[in-house]
């Protein structure tokens, strides 16, 4: 029987294997920050590099017409659109 014991479930760790001078390297980075914590801040940090990279991308791609037809559409769009209740 089990009675009074206390079972610690893992299921929810996982292991990433990662060569040794990748984790000296986030070890520093992440100091006392645990590391669930740590990989949450850097994915989120990646995120937001990559949406400004591809915001900027864009910017470079679209010149002043295009900006102004976008924005005239927008408007129009918001002005339009009604939600259904």
């Amino acid at each position: 029987m089990l009675n009074n014991i206390m079972v610690i479930s893992l299921s929810r760790y996982v292991t990433i294997s990662v060569p040794i001078s990748v984790k000296r390297r986030l070890e520093k980075l992440k100091g006392d920050m645990d590391w669930g914590k740590f990989l949450l801040m850097l994915c989120e940090e990646y995120e937001k590099f990559s949406r400004k990279q591809a915001f900027e991308e864009l910017v470079d791609i679209i010149d002043d017409d295009e900006l102004r037809h976008i924005e005239k559409a927008m408007l129009e769009f918001r002005k339009k659109f009604k939600l259904r209740g």
